[in-house]
Protein backbone atom coordinates (compact mmCIF):
# COMPACT_ATOMS: atom_id res chain seq x y z
CA UNK A 1 0.00 0.00 0.00
CA UNK A 2 1.35 3.42 -0.93
CA UNK A 3 1.15 6.48 1.26
CA UNK A 4 -0.81 9.58 0.36
CA UNK A 5 2.52 11.48 0.04
CA UNK A 6 3.73 8.95 -2.53
CA UNK A 7 0.44 9.21 -4.41
CA UNK A 8 0.69 13.02 -4.33
CA UNK A 9 4.28 12.95 -5.65
CA UNK A 10 3.23 10.64 -8.49
CA UNK A 11 0.33 12.92 -9.41
CA UNK A 12 2.64 15.94 -9.45
CA UNK A 13 5.10 14.12 -11.72
CA UNK A 14 2.31 13.20 -14.15
CA UNK A 15 1.12 16.81 -14.35
CA UNK A 16 4.52 18.43 -14.86
CA UNK A 17 4.95 21.04 -17.57
CA UNK A 18 7.36 21.11 -20.46
CA UNK A 19 9.91 23.26 -18.57
CA UNK A 20 10.01 20.65 -15.80
CA UNK A 21 10.43 17.91 -18.40
CA UNK A 22 13.40 19.78 -19.87
CA UNK A 23 15.03 20.15 -16.46
CA UNK A 24 14.36 16.49 -15.67
CA UNK A 25 16.09 15.40 -18.87
CA UNK A 26 19.12 17.53 -17.86
CA UNK A 27 19.44 16.31 -14.25
CA UNK A 28 18.10 12.74 -14.20
CA UNK A 29 20.29 9.71 -13.74
CA UNK A 30 23.31 11.60 -12.45
CA UNK A 31 23.81 13.63 -15.62
CA UNK A 32 25.33 16.49 -13.66
CA UNK A 33 28.63 15.14 -12.38
CA UNK A 34 27.02 11.95 -11.08
CA UNK A 35 24.59 13.66 -8.70
CA UNK A 36 21.14 12.12 -8.87
CA UNK A 37 18.01 14.21 -8.50
CA UNK A 38 14.49 13.12 -7.69
CA UNK A 39 11.32 14.68 -9.08
CA UNK A 40 8.59 15.92 -6.76
CA UNK A 41 10.60 14.76 -3.77
CA UNK A 42 9.05 15.27 -0.32
CA UNK A 43 11.09 17.62 1.86
CA UNK A 44 9.49 18.48 5.17
CA UNK A 45 5.85 19.25 4.45
CA UNK A 46 6.59 20.28 0.86
CA UNK A 47 7.30 18.62 -2.48
CA UNK A 48 10.40 19.94 -4.21
CA UNK A 49 10.28 20.05 -8.01
CA UNK A 50 13.76 18.48 -8.03
CA UNK A 51 15.94 17.51 -5.08
CA UNK A 52 19.39 16.02 -4.63
CA UNK A 53 19.75 14.56 -1.13
CA UNK A 54 23.58 14.35 -1.00
CA UNK A 55 23.85 18.01 -2.02
CA UNK A 56 20.85 19.14 0.05
CA UNK A 57 19.89 21.05 -3.09
CA UNK A 58 16.43 21.83 -4.43
CA UNK A 59 15.60 23.18 -7.87
CA UNK A 60 12.25 24.96 -8.18
CA UNK A 61 10.79 25.82 -11.57
CA UNK A 62 8.51 28.89 -11.52
CA UNK A 63 5.86 29.39 -14.18
CA UNK A 64 4.01 32.62 -14.87
CA UNK A 65 1.68 32.24 -11.88
CA UNK A 66 4.69 32.71 -9.58
CA UNK A 67 4.81 36.38 -10.64
CA UNK A 68 1.60 37.05 -8.70
CA UNK A 69 2.30 38.77 -5.38
CA UNK A 70 0.43 36.22 -3.24
CA UNK A 71 2.13 33.28 -4.96
CA UNK A 72 5.55 34.93 -4.67
CA UNK A 73 4.92 35.49 -0.94
CA UNK A 74 4.06 31.79 -0.47
CA UNK A 75 7.16 30.83 -2.50
CA UNK A 76 9.35 32.92 -0.20
CA UNK A 77 7.78 31.40 2.90
CA UNK A 78 8.24 27.91 1.48
CA UNK A 79 11.86 28.61 0.50
CA UNK A 80 12.65 29.91 3.99
CA UNK A 81 11.12 26.77 5.52
CA UNK A 82 13.19 24.53 3.23
CA UNK A 83 16.36 26.49 3.98
CA UNK A 84 15.62 26.17 7.71
CA UNK A 85 15.74 22.39 7.14
CA UNK A 86 19.27 22.76 5.74
CA UNK A 87 18.50 22.81 2.03
CA UNK A 88 19.65 25.29 -0.61
CA UNK A 89 17.00 26.34 -3.13
CA UNK A 90 17.75 27.37 -6.70
CA UNK A 91 14.75 29.04 -8.35
CA UNK A 92 14.51 29.36 -12.13
CA UNK A 93 11.67 30.55 -14.32
CA UNK A 94 10.22 28.63 -17.24
CA UNK A 95 11.71 31.29 -19.52
CA UNK A 96 15.19 30.73 -18.07
CA UNK A 97 14.85 26.98 -18.63
CA UNK A 98 14.04 27.56 -22.30
CA UNK A 99 16.44 30.42 -23.00
CA UNK A 100 19.57 29.33 -21.12
CA UNK A 101 19.32 25.82 -19.64
CA UNK A 102 23.10 25.69 -19.24
CA UNK A 103 22.85 28.33 -16.50
CA UNK A 104 20.94 25.90 -14.30
CA UNK A 105 23.66 23.28 -14.72
CA UNK A 106 26.27 25.94 -13.91
CA UNK A 107 24.33 26.89 -10.76
CA UNK A 108 24.30 23.26 -9.60
CA UNK A 109 28.04 22.95 -10.22
CA UNK A 110 28.68 26.20 -8.36
CA UNK A 111 26.74 24.81 -5.40
CA UNK A 112 28.90 21.66 -5.47
CA UNK A 113 32.04 23.82 -5.51
CA UNK A 114 30.83 25.77 -2.47
CA UNK A 115 30.17 22.53 -0.61
CA UNK A 116 33.50 20.92 -1.43
CA UNK A 117 35.69 23.73 -1.66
Amino acid sequence: MTSSRTDRARALRRSSGSAEERVWSAVRGGRIDGYKFRRQHPVGSYFADFACDPLRLIIEIDGGVHRLDEVAARDLERQQALEALGWTVIRVTNDQVYEAPERLIEAVRLHVQRLHG
